[in-house]
């Protein structure tokens, strides 16, 4: 696993976020320094994908705060997305334009210079293993190169935070393992948050876990932490109360 340092690179404090009188996610808490890879653990509507989009200022909090790189996201957010990327489950792709037309898109978008944007296309490219596919249209692009465009755009401009939303959905357990890889490496140089629905993810490439259920933070700890009294897989049972009577499925954000 990576090494860390104390710089707070992610930070949620006390956040809320409720949609008339449904509760997505209530006083939420958290830091994440640099160089850690988080996972972000739930069940279906526990609030992972409200938080997420919160962090990265796609959806403004009811209450609470975000600060990404000690930037205030709510006040200085052109300043916070500049130091973070973020890859969203089943994001925008747009299908007619190549992987190379559209990473020319979106540095051109972020205001890079002409020779950074071609030094960072072509680091990306060889990081995501595009090489063969940059001239084909991304709607023709299996599932697996669709998330290495996906990823690559989330590192063209050289973020120091990358947030990811179950980036793994959908893939084959060889491209789990190209992409798991991929974010291990990633981690030498960048803070990642990244949410998943795989458990073995986490004792894959996490150095943290935090576990939300029902819109509420109710764990925070390591890999080990988190399965001391079994396997992951019971402790997240436990810990969401998994099939307990009456509790209703999804009582956590409107999406998840």
């Amino acid at each position: 696993m990576t090494d860390v340092s104390n710089q707070t690179m992610i930070e949620a404090r006390n956040l809320s976020k409720y949609f008339g009188e449904f509760m997505a996610i209530k006083d939420i808490t958290f830091s994440v320094p640099q160089g850690q890879i988080v996972a972000f653990l739930g069940p279906n509507g526990a609030g992972k994908t409200t938080t997420m989009r919160i962090l990265t200022g796609f959806l403004g909090p009811s209450a609470g705060s975000v600060f990404i790189a000690g930037l205030d996201i709510s006040r200085q957010r052109l300043e916070a997305a500049r130091r973070m990327g973020y890859l969203p489950e089943n994001g925008p792709l747009y299908e007619n334009m190549t992987p190379l037309e559209l990473l020319n898109f979106f540095g051109e978008a972020r205001g890079m210079t002409d020779s950074d944007l071609k030094n960072r296309t072509d680091l990306v490219v060889e990081q995501c293993a595009l090489q063969h596919v940059l001239e084909k249209p991304i709607g023709k692009l299996s599932r697996g190169y669709r998330q290495r465009v996906g990823l690559a755009q989330a590192l063209l401009h050289d973020p120091d935070v990358l947030i990811m939303d179950e980036p793994t959905a959908g893939l084959d357990p060889n491209q789990i393992r190209e992409f798991r890889t991929n974010i291990t490496n990633l981690a030498h140089s960048k803070t990642i948050l990244l949410s998943t629905h795989i458990l073995q993810e986490v004792e894959a490439v996490a150095d943290r876990v935090l576990l939300v259920d029902g819109g509420r933070l109710v764990f925070d700890g390591s890999p080990d932490e988190l399965k001391r009294n079994g396997s992951i897989e019971e402790s997240f049972y436990s810990l969401t109360d998994y099939g307990m009577p009456g509790k209703p499925a999804g009582q956590g954000g409107p999406t998840s």
